[in-house]
């Protein structure tokens, strides 16, 4: 008769959930499990603990990495398709939203009737030195900071509290602001609507 207590204290339920046992280790645990209840009661304690510790440790994923991946793809499609690229002004403190007009009148590059997301996004040009697309927010971004690329916007509609390090800047329709790298800074919408803006990332 195997010492069960002696065989769960050993490591072994552990290294087997872990899938760190070897081939001959992974077939003996599991013709104990069959044998024994108190083995698999272990291995599934064990289990549970591992996912509990998991959940709770959990970091939540950057809301605006999934959109942007979604919109690189679109543009890639859409060049694909015949699109010609197009290569917006870079932004600057005298830009206007009706620098932007030609791709903003657009029909093909609205916003989804059916969004019900955090962040919708449509790239309008890319080159090696900037990366520009249409945003659309509807509650904000979280904290990012950048080390190698400047992040400019205009808002078009909407409008958001961008804070950077901390200062709070109160952005509406027509408003530039340029974000300088190695400062954390976050975004919040505060109209009732979805902000609408240009965001263009600029190699540093």
């Amino acid at each position: 008769m195997p010492d069960i207590d002696a065989y769960i204290k050993s490591g072994i339920i552990e290294s087997y959930v872990l899938g760190i046992t070897n081939a001959e280790e992974e077939k003996e645990v599991l013709q104990m499990a069959a044998a024994h209840a108190q083995i698999r009661a272990a291995i599934n304690t064990f289990s549970l603990e591992l996912e509990n510790h998991a959940m709770a440790n959990a970091i939540a994923p950057d809301v605006t990495i999934k959109p942007f991946l979604m919109a690189t793809i679109d543009y890639t499609e859409r060049l694909q398709n015949g699109e010609v690229p197009t290569f917006p002004p870079l932004l600057q403190e005298s830009s206007s939203i009706k620098d932007y007009e030609s791709w903003l009148s657009r029909t093909d590059l609205t916003l989804p009737p059916d969004f019900n997301e955090e962040f919708y996004a449509r790239i309008i040009g890319y080159t090696p030195q900037a990366t520009t697309a249409i945003i659309w927010l509807r509650h904000g971004a979280p904290v990012e900071k950048h080390e190698n690329e400047l992040e400019r916007f205009l808002i078009l509609e909407g409008s958001c509290d961008i804070t950077i390090g901390e200062n709070i800047h109160r952005l509406v329709p027509g408003d530039f602001l340029a974000i300088p790298l190695h400062i954390p800074h976050n975004v919040k919408v505060t109209s009732n609507t979805l902000c609408k803006l240009i965001l263009q990332r600029v190699a540093a």
